[in-house]
């Protein structure tokens, strides 16, 4: 059973920490270390535990499940389908996709152009930006050959010179916790990773490092599910090693440049911290990094649901629909999407995510324990999905109507009852909940078998 190489599995690993790293990853963790300051260990504890250990453990999850699909099946095929083009929607061309291109515009473009012209330099922008990840993105099962051998490990080069220059530079004097992080930094460190949304990407990224490990000679499915297993641990191991590099960063700049967490961003902070270090020169450099980033997972983004819908939906009224075809749908949807502005983009993908997140927890950490739990009792399945679901889609609904200037405070009201939604995991109970529920709903069926 012939399995990948050693230096293979390192363009692999390199692969997917492309696929997964963005600019979410980029410019939060340098946020919170910038509010928490003094207190950044714990909130990058908290946000290393959402932003890495999650996603890992979904990758974990999905290989043991023999994919998502697999296991979302165990709620039920229709919820299967329903939940794996919702998640596939948010991070391809609704959100994450056009996120790519308009934070890499905020970094590169927008300080170098007029407000005049600034409508026309982003369109212009976003269409060289997509037509380029468009082009990396031909041959999902050759992305390796771009990312994992040359963009992936350029990346990780200038993250190391900015590293580096804040261990030259020092970091003074921690800045005091504030904002967000005055209290409860780990649980609000662990919140805030999932904007970088890799928990949802994890559970699909698989579809395409699978085919690249197929394409570099593995044929045995239970050797490809080990190999995609080892990329991801070898991913984990890389973020978690970033990520406390950036937050590190994020405390040097905080030191250096107080910021308002009101106004203010991880683009902000990496922004002051180049602009001191660097000089004016910081900028542009900067901007390289973010595009590099962008388009790494850009490129990623646009192979995994093309990969998925060709799968899934090889024929629409009829018709048969090429990959190709869903390649250039989610392209140009994503174009527009871009130029509608990133904080339009963030400020409504929020609440999607909080809805979503909560179900794909529960549905990996099911995942985990399926030999010795949850497949004795295969209804907790149904159960606790069934209940974070409906808690989760309420309080979405509830911050979308919000996002557009409207309130239910009959909603929120009812929301606030449930023990920990002031921390914003009001969906923990309701799991429990589910869980004891499908363990007696099981039984009771077993009783009648």
């Amino acid at each position: 059973m012939r399995g990948l190489s050693p230096r293979q599995r390192i363009v692999m690993t390199f692969t997917f920490f492309s696929m997964f790293f963005g600019a979410g990853n980029l410019i939060f963790p340098p946020f919170v270390g910038a509010q928490a300051g003094a207190a950044a260990v714990p909130a990058t504890v908290g946000f290393i535990v959402s932003a890495v250990g999650l996603p890992i453990l979904g990758v974990l999850a999905v290989s043991f499940a023999g994919g998502f699909d697999n296991l979302a099946r165990r709620v039920s095929p229709g919820f299967a389908t329903v939940l794996a083009v919702a998640i596939i929607l948010t991070i391809g061309p609704c959100f994450a996709i056009p996120r790519t291109a308009t934070t890499s515009f905020e970094m590169m473009v927008a300080p170098f152009a007029g407000a005049d012209g600034r409508w026309a330099a982003q369109l212009i922008y976003s269409v060289a930006f997509f037509a380029l990840s468009f082009l990396f993105a031909q041959r999902p099962e050759k992305l390796s050959h771009v990312l994992g051998r040359f963009m992936g490990p350029l990346l990780l080069a200038l993250i190391a010179v900015i590293f580096a220059a804040c261990l030259v530079h020092g970091v003074g004097t921690p800045a005091v916790p504030g904002g967000d992080y005055a209290s409860g930094q780990l649980t609000r460190g662990f919140l805030d990773g999932y904007q970088t949304m890799d928990l949802l990407a994890a559970l699909y990224f698989g579809i395409v490092i699978s085919a690249n490990i197929r394409a570099n000679g593995v044929g045995d499915e239970p050797q490809v599910r080990r190999e995609t297993a080892y990329a991801g641990l070898g991913t984990g191991a890389l973020l978690v090693l970033i990520y406390g590099a950036l937050s590190y960063v994020g405390v040097v700049s905080g030191a250096i440049v107080a910021i308002d967490p009101a106004h203010d961003t991880g683009a902000t902070v990496l922004t002051n911290l180049t602009s001191s270090v660097f000089g004016t020169a910081g900028t542009a450099f900067l901007g390289a990094v973010f595009v590099i980033a962008c388009l790494n997972v850009c490129t990623g983004l646009i192979c995994t649901c093309a990969s998925y819908f060709h799968e899934r939906f090889r024929t629409v009224a009829g018709h048969g629909v090429s990959y190709r075809a869903w390649q250039v749908v989610f392209t140009l949807f994503s174009l527009v999407v871009s130029n509608a502005g990133l904080s339009a983009i963030i400020r409504v993908s929020v609440p999607v995510l909080s809805a979503l997140y909560p179900m794909a927890i529960v549905l990996v950490a099911l995942a985990l324990t399926h030999r010795w739990f949850a497949a004795r009792f295969g209804r907790v399945y149904f159960w606790t999905v069934l209940l974070v679901g409906v808690t989760a889609l309420m309080g979405c609904v509830s911050d979308l109507v919000v996002v557009f200037g409207g309130s239910l405070p009959w909603l929120a009201a009812a929301l606030d009852l449930l023990p920990l939604q002031s921390y914003s995991l009001g969906w923990v109970v309701p799991a429990v909940v589910g869980m004891l529920v499908g363990v007696v709903d099981s039984a009771r069926r077993h009783g009648r078998g």
